[in-house]
């Protein structure tokens, strides 16, 4: 082999490893949530939410940025701060709540949607059923009426006898 040639080879080894160490080098992509809520923020919410998140491995300012939004009770806030966040390009935006989740609705159709306190999310037109929702919103679903009957039918297996059902409840209603 030629002299000229070991120093050229070498110098290619040189900048084969410098570009595999730089591109291992590479920072993971931070994960982007937008939260928002038509009431204010609490404490508890807060931290629950984060530890929910910290149990599944992402660390607020570590792994993962989260975009606390509150209307603080102002209802006609909720469709501003949902177009907020749809500009900060967030990855998923969390609702705390159905008006929170009908303004995520209307400011996009694309990034994913997750509820997390909705009575009827078919009732409210969020999701075509529970089973198939149809678009870019799930979550959870505090009482619907697809799951009532269903209830209903495991408290029969449960106590078969079982004749009368009542059922007493409160339902919340926000001012708008």
């Amino acid at each position: 082999m030629k002299k000229a040639a070991v120093p050229s080879i070498l110098c290619a080894v040189m900048l084969l490893a410098v570009a595999v160490i730089a591109e291992a080098q590479q920072p993971k992509k931070v994960a982007r949530v937008g939260y928002l809520t038509g009431t204010s923020l609490s404490r508890n919410s807060v931290m629950a939410f984060q530890r929910g998140l910290r149990e599944l491995g992402y660390i607020e300012s570590k792994n993962i940025v989260i975009e606390w939004r509150s209307a603080e009770e102002k209802r006609d806030r909720e469709r501003t701060l949902a177009v907020e966040l749809t500009q900060l390009k967030v990855d998923v935006i969390v609702t705390g709540g159905g008006g929170s989740t009908r303004a995520a609705k209307e400011a996009t159709s694309t990034i994913p949607i997750v509820m997390t306190n909705d009575g009827d999310p078919v009732g409210n037109g969020f999701v075509a059923s529970l089973a198939h929702p149809g678009s870019n919103i799930t979550g959870l679903s505090t009482v619907s009426p697809e799951l009532s009957g269903k209830r209903l039918e495991v408290l029969k297996e449960i106590v078969p006898r079982l004749s009368r059902v009542a059922f007493f409840g409160i339902q919340a209603t926000h001012k708008r």
